[in-house]
């Protein structure tokens, strides 16, 4: 394993590949070597991200795939292992943040359509892919969030659905060890990109101020004083993801910044 290409002959499938997040998980992981197959609902943001890649010297293709539809998971799977006749790891970034709210006022449908997106999903996804993933010794990473962590109000029913989350990927690491595949999570905190810079907006012109104001206010919360961006969190998923984790199984590696401590 070079050093500079901890991922070099593998294949990694990525789940929920929006503008962010799910972007940087692709083009970091093509870029530590590995060859990516990108999924999501949304066909041209799939494109722009494959020819990000194709553009850096790096192997991808796309498939467009909806979490919640079993033929469209299957589809998604039997694609992904034909592609480069093999699947390495799965990166489960799809995810919905219901409304805010208290948790005992979030209607009953709202909890259960988010867990469908949120847990289910990445339980399907992986159960299907095991065959492949044993035959790679392969990994499973989750994206958590640091909501599992603090106490902040209003994120009752998100937090409920990312406890689900890392139960699951804690159970399919004591199911999937012995047959020698990884599971762990990654739990972000803030993370500096899109939807956080439109709510620190959001929150700044309610109060008037410059959104640096409300950047400054969280950030002095974490011990770094910053906010983690996307390619932070994307590091950590390549190095769980890649044989320098070859040991880390059941695990919830927290980035972000050391706004919670765990």
């Amino acid at each position: 394993m070079r050093m500079d290409a901890p991922l070099e002959g593998k294949v990694v499938l990525v789940s929920g590949v929006g503008p962010a997040l799910g972007r940087s998980i692709a083009v970091r992981s093509a870029a530590a070597g590995a060859r990516v197959v990108v999924a999501a609902r949304t066909a041209s943001r799939l494109d722009a991200v494959v020819e990000e890649i194709s553009s850096r010297g790096g192997r991808a293709v796309a498939v467009s795939a909806d979490l919640t539809d079993d033929a469209s998971v299957t589809n998604l799977a039997e694609r992904a292992h034909a592609a480069f006749g093999r699947i390495d790891s799965v990166i489960h970034n799809g995810f919905v943040q219901p409304a805010l709210g208290p948790v005992l006022d979030a209607e009953p449908d709202d909890i259960r359509q988010g867990m469908e997106i949120n847990v289910l999903a990445a339980l399907n996804l992986t159960k299907k892919l095991v065959p492949a993933l044993v035959e790679s010794q392969g990994s499973v990473v989750m994206i958590n969030s640091m909501v599992i962590r603090n106490q902040l109000p209003n994120f009752g029913s998100y937090r409920v659905m990312k406890a689900g989350l890392l139960a699951l990927a804690r159970s399919l690491s004591v199911e999937l060890g012995p047959l020698g595949v990884r599971v762990n999570s990654v739990a972000p905190g803030y993370i500096w990109a899109d939807s956080v810079q439109r709510m620190f907006r959001r929150l700044a012109a309610q109060r008037d101020v410059d959104p640096k104001v409300i950047y400054e206010e969280i950030a002095a919360d974490t011990d770094l004083r910053r906010l983690p961006e996307p390619d932070d969190i994307a590091n950590t998923v390549v190095f769980l993801a890649s044989d320098l984790a070859r040991a880390v199984t059941g695990q919830c590696l927290d980035v972000n910044c050391g706004h919670t401590h765990h």
